[in-house]
């Protein structure tokens, strides 16, 4: 058991839900930068929240990019 805390802990974004990740990404680029930065239509294409969020839930690779970006910043 505490090696899979300590696992859990050692994730850069354990406890950051895909909503804040989103919303921080957004606020500091703004949705024509984040379309710039990660090629996918749901930044560039009337862009919000929920529909980001939508599909960034069902597309992994997709997700990864996002997450990736945040981990830069």
């Amino acid at each position: 058991m505490e090696q899979a805390n300590k696992v859990r802990t050692q994730d850069p974004l354990h406890g950051i839900t895909l909503k804040d990740i989103v919303t921080q990404l957004e606020e500091q680029y703004g949705w024509q930068e984040l379309g710039r930065l990660i090629n996918i239509k749901c930044f560039s294409n009337d862009p919000s929240l929920s529909s980001s969020l939508k599909f960034l839930r069902k597309t992994p690779w997709a997700r990864q990019k996002v997450e990736a970006l945040y981990l830069r910043k």
